[in-house]
């Protein structure tokens, strides 16, 4: 672990950064499965509603 010694002989314990990278933007099979994903997704919501009504 990572210690730093302060005045006084104190020593300070700092926690392991990660390391940075840069994100990289979807590709078009990426973006193709989100849209279907998003698709799946409002169709649920939607099915839900729809039993949530005709039960009440």
């Amino acid at each position: 672990m990572p210690y730093t010694t302060e005045e006084g002989g104190r020593l300070n314990n700092f926690a392991v950064e990660p390391k940075v990278y840069e994100a990289e933007p979807p590709n078009a099979v990426q973006k193709r499965n989100y849209v279907i994903l998003g698709i799946g997704a409002a169709a649920l919501v939607a099915g839900l509603m729809v039993v949530a009504v005709s039960v009440s």
